[in-house]
């Protein structure tokens, strides 16, 4: 509402901007609410003629128009138009600024010895944070800016629908520089001085064969709002890997991928199952244009609880050779010998062979052919040959059905660029895609703390295992798919998906809960989202969090700690303008209560174990092996046999005790038998805990040392009394017998 989003413009405002650049976002909205009271009439679209001499037509309720000074829609029209020109002015003057700034600065990294004068250092360091500081403040004024044109655009169709005018100005918006302006000099250039600050080297190509080693990577939806503050946090920290573009460097390039597929989506299905050994096989080219080189590339998929890593190969080859690897008609032996010639050593040469002999042949075995398409902008952030930590951001993901043209026998493999595409084969991402690998070897298996730091802003989604080939198939091809990941039915890309015709693989809102029921096949489980529902970051539509929603943060790290912090006390370090950082050294936790006795026991009552799926970050934290599943059972299974165990003992010991001499013995028969009970009920206590945090991943700690100890000694002091009972009987025994 009006009042709403005027609140939220007031509180947003820059300091050092002040109101006036902002969108006088109250003054048209009183233009609309005017124009709405008179009701004026629509445009005639048929008359080619007017008369300059003849009244103003009625208006839309039939009456005559009063005034011909009265409000029209050309007040808010015009208004609009300085309202963009103004902001756009204020944009480019701040953005010349800050270059100039930039400038600045590097000029005098040029006449200083940084090496020897830290204090230059720190001193150019700060200067050099105030300026991204600014411009991420400049990032956050255009955004609102952007947003409040949006709102009062859509506010003026709905109340003035004779004169529709949203779509005009938002097409004009994107095609004016401060919303479609490539700002990413700027960010290039941060990089550069950061890396000059850090005095960044390219690492030599270590001969170390430590077996110490950790690798992973992990994949985050990015909120576009968010993409130049994760930006800035990375290249602090890392230089970003520049391309070469029409019109300099830049710190983006475009990425396609062509995938191959047969009408059975085979490699999809498999990819998706995670079969050991699937593989993916697609076509990649950098650059816009025609390529001139193309990468053939192979990945294979392996389980890491198995200890194999996955694997990605590739080879590259000419643009017109394309048709001859997929044709069955490349020539492997002749393409070796040439590698021999050029100085190739045997091994390579051979491995080279056995490659693309693999290839070709999966090629021709499974009639594979060009189906899906990924388009993107990728920025990486890496030092030279240094692999330990390599980031990459995908931006205007978006993903193409190669499917649907004439290939005229093989000639062509991808898609006329000249061509337009249908709506139903492109789908657009709404996210970007922020990927982190490390590969830590050595002593020391601890990732950066810039790189917790930056896991634990908020800023980022985790989803686990995310594709773009497989959300492209699910979305583009939804006729030929069987099954579809659990990500499709989060929330934020629930609108791309119907934008694109893939509506039949989503949730339908239209249904009652019977009706949904009936659906279903019969017998059938839940479905996956049902069971793990955390796992997406936005929530689906009958459980939007899309207002709410935030990345992994310090209370969804102490809650993989089994430790909830409340919100008024959770650590944070400014690490970056504008962003909070957990904090790992600050572990204060909020205090939920006391446990009780039987909550100190027992974990499903205990308040260090609760949590809630509000507190867990929306991913997949906690990796699962198949074997997990049985050790729980196995636990159960010896808890019981133990319990059991007891349980005999002590009815034998009731059974056979007399009732006169060894009354003792039903006492202790006594205390043994709840503590038999205890362990069997404790049995099945913690397997249905420990396979409720399977099941839902929830991360942290799934072991209770508590119960085990308290149950224990519960034994262990039946049994001393019992033995120091038993001393007893034989020193009295002993003491009657001398007696005699």
């Amino acid at each position: 509402s009006k009042m709403k989003y005027k609140q939220h413009l007031t509180e947003n405002i820059a300091p050092e901007y002040g109101p006036e650049p902002y969108l006088a976002y109250g003054e048209l909205d009183d233009i609309i609410r005017q124009l709405s009271s008179k009701a004026p009439a629509s445009a005639d679209q048929v008359s080619r003629a007017v008369s300059i001499s003849a009244p103003p037509p009625t208006n839309a309720r039939g009456l005559p128009t009063m005034s011909s000074a009265e409000f029209t829609d050309e007040n808010f029209f015009s208004k609009m138009d300085s309202e963009l020109t103004k902001v756009e002015k204020h944009t480019l003057e701040v953005v010349t600024d800050l270059r100039a700034q930039i400038r600045e600065i590097e000029d005098e990294l040029q006449d200083f010895d940084l090496i020897n004068d830290q204090t230059t250092v720190d001193r150019i360091q700060a200067e050099t944070d105030a300026i991204a500081e600014k411009f991420l403040t400049l990032e956050k004024y255009v955004n609102l800016n952007f947003m409040g044109f949006h709102k009062i655009l859509k506010k003026h169709d709905k109340y003035c629908p004779g004169n529709p005018c949203k779509t005009f100005y938002v097409s004009r918006m994107h095609s004016q520089a401060w919303v479609r302006g490539d700002y990413s000099d700027v960010v290039v250039r941060l990089s550069a001085i950061y890396s000059a600050l850090r005095d960044d080297t390219a690492a030599e190509e270590s001969q170390d064969a430590s077996q110490s080693f950790l690798r992973s990577t992990a994949k985050y939806w990015i909120k576009t709002e968010d993409i130049s503050r994760v930006k800035y946090a990375v290249l602090r920290h890392l230089p970003v890997f520049l391309q070469k573009t029409s019109t300099g460097e830049s710190d983006s390039q475009l990425c396609n991928s062509v995938y191959l597929e047969n009408d059975q989506l085979e490699l999809y299905h498999n990819r998706l199952d995670k079969t050991p050994g699937a593989i993916a096989l697609r076509l990649r080219w950098y650059g816009s244009g025609d390529p001139d080189v193309v990468f053939v590339e192979r990945k294979t998929h392996r389980d890491r609880w198995t200890g194999e890593t996955s694997v990605k190969e590739r080879f590259a080859i000419k643009e017109n050779e394309v048709k001859d690897v997929l044709g069955g008609a490349y020539l492997i032996a002749q393409k070796k010998r040439e590698m021999l010639e050029k100085g190739a050593s045997q091994e390579e040469a051979d491995d080279w062979e056995l490659l693309a002999s693999e290839i070709c042949q999966v090629l021709q075995t499974k009639q594979l052919v060009p189906t899906m398409r990924t388009q993107y902008m990728r920025t990486a952030f890496q030092i030279p040959f240094d692999q330990s930590v390599r980031v990459s951001l995908d931006t205007n993901l978006c993903m193409i059905s190669e499917r649907g043209y004439d290939t005229k026998g093989g000639k062509y493999w991808r898609r006329d660029p000249s061509k337009m595409i249908n709506h139903t084969e492109i789908t657009r991402f709404p996210h970007a895609i922020l990927e982190i690998k490390l590969e830590l070897k050595g002593g020391n298996l601890v990732p950066p703390r810039w790189v917790t730091d930056l896991q634990n802003s908020g800023m980022l989604y985790e989803v686990h295992k995310f594709s773009k080939y497989i959300h492209g198939c699910s979305v583009l091809l939804p006729e030929d798919v069987r099954c579809v990941p659990y990500w499709v039915d989060d929330v934020s890309v629930r609108d791309s998906i119907i934008a694109s015709g893939g509506g039949r693989i989503l949730i339908r809102t239209d249904l009652s809960d019977g009706e949904k029921s009936k659906m279903n096949n019969a017998g059938a489980g839940p479905g996956a989202n049902q069971a793990y529902g955390h796992l997406l970051p936005f929530g689906d539509v009958e459980h939007d969090r899309s207002k709410t929603a935030m990345g992994r943060s310090a209370t969804s790290a102490a809650a993989a700690m089994d430790k909830i912090q409340t919100a008024s006390k959770q650590g944070q370090k400014k690490g970056t303008p504008g962003v909070n950082f957990y904090d790992a050294d600050d572990e204060e936790i909020g205090d939920e209560g006391e446990d009780g006795c039987c909550s100190w026991i027992f974990p499903f009552c205990s308040n260090q174990n609760s949590y809630h799926l509000s507190d867990v970050a929306p991913t997949s934290m906690q990796q699962i092996e198949p074997k997990v599943f049985f050790a729980n059972e196995r636990t159960y299974m010896h808890w019981l046999h133990q319990g059991i165990t007891l349980y005999t003992i002590a009815s034998g010991i009731l059974a056979f005790a007399s009732k006169g001499e060894e009354s003792w013995a039903h006492w202790y028969a006594m205390a043994l038998l709840p503590i038999s009970l205890g362990f069997c009920v404790y049995a099945l206590h913690v397997f249905l805990w420990r396979a409720d945090r399977i099941k839902s991943r929830v991360p942290g700690s799934w072991d209770d040392p508590r119960g085990a100890m308290i149950l224990g000694g519960s034994l262990v002091l039946v049994l001393v009394i019992n033995f120091l009972a038993k001393l007893f009987v034989i020193a009295k025994y002993n003491s009657i017998k001398s007696d005699l």
